[in-house]
């Protein structure tokens, strides 16, 4: 019998239940009193073109109106899928540390972790569509959360997975709480907040009392440098999706709406953030990073060559 190589932990590739299946009708009653939305209108435009900064880019603007509507539409229906494909795999990842709990204790925890990231989960299911799984969302970020998630070394799942990514979703669910212009919505990524902070701090403090072998720390750097090589190259997300709606885009366009959405800006915040995360543990992770040039932003010509 052949064993298909699934990515168990992240769970992107377990089919969805139909809704009268017996477990989905146990799940449901088992959320049971949680406060779960049941009708969401998967086409609404939950962020607006200033949260993209799409405001400053003459292509968009110059757009029809049905054109404008389109990119939106791909943008947000993006964040939300990114959204709960994080809490997806963060369920995994919960339980897969409930296993590699080094205490009684540190059981319990990560139990009750698992149990964040499920209601997480089922609280965010009825804003995003449920046509597109994950693995078809062909997004470079969620292949390498898949990959890492697999890991079975510790330290390598508490950097790079608690300490630098929950640390950045908490910036990155702050973000969208404030931009968000549904009330609901903007609520529900707020109420995730207290949670991602408590997970996001375990990491550090289990991380500061670990040791970090060579071969983790090395493991570390290259995850690390992958990730960070994503946020160098600017909102390229944006961009695909103006070529989504638009068309082949031409090279000086690119470099264009680069520009007008600053992308060394844009990626700087984002990796001053990201080393500061890094440099909570006292591992010589950032100079590692640092010696590679990773931190620094490519400008709007360079990012021009990605995406």
């Amino acid at each position: 019998m052949t064993i298909p190589n699934l990515r168990k932990v992240s769970g992107f590739d377990l089919p969805t239940l139909t809704a009268n299946n017996k477990i989905n009708r146990i799940l449901t009653a088992a959320l049971g009193e949680r406060e779960i939305i049941n009708g969401s209108n998967v086409s609404s435009i939950y962020w607006q073109p200033q949260y993209f900064d799409l405001d400053r880019v003459s292509i968009f603007q110059e757009s029809a109106d049905c054109e404008q509507h389109h990119i939106l539409q791909q943008l947000n229906r993006g964040l939300l899928q990114e959204s709960l494909s994080i809490e997806q795999a963060g369920v995994g990842y919960m339980a897969k540390m409930v296993l590699l709990a080094d205490s009684t204790q540190e059981r319990m925890l990560y139990s009750l972790f698992a149990a964040d990231e499920t209601m997480h989960l089922a609280q965010l299911q009825p804003y995003a569509a449920s046509d597109i799984a994950p693995t078809e969302l062909n997004d470079p970020f969620l292949q390498l959360l898949s990959d890492i998630v697999e890991s079975a070394d510790k330290t390598v799942l508490l950097f790079v997975l608690q300490v630098v990514l929950e640390g950045w979703g908490l910036t990155h669910y702050r973000s969208l709480a404030k931009g968000c212009t549904n009330m609901p919505l903007r609520a529900l990524f707020q109420s995730f907040l207290q949670a991602e902070a408590r997970h996001h701090g375990t990491g550090v403090t289990l991380l500061n009392q670990a040791e970090i072998s060579g071969n983790s720390k090395a493991a570390i750097v290259d995850c690390l440098a992958t990730f960070l090589q994503m946020v160098r190259i600017g909102p390229q997300r944006v961009v695909a999706a103006i070529a989504t709606t638009k068309g082949h885009l031409s090279r000086p366009q690119r470099i264009q709406i680069l520009q007008q959405l600053d992308t060394v800006t844009h990626s700087h915040q984002r990796l001053q953030l990201l080393k500061h995360l890094m440099a909570s543990t006292s591992h010589g992770i950032v100079s590692q990073l640092a010696d590679q040039d990773l931190f620094t932003p490519l400008n709007a010509e360079e990012a021009a060559n990605y995406g």
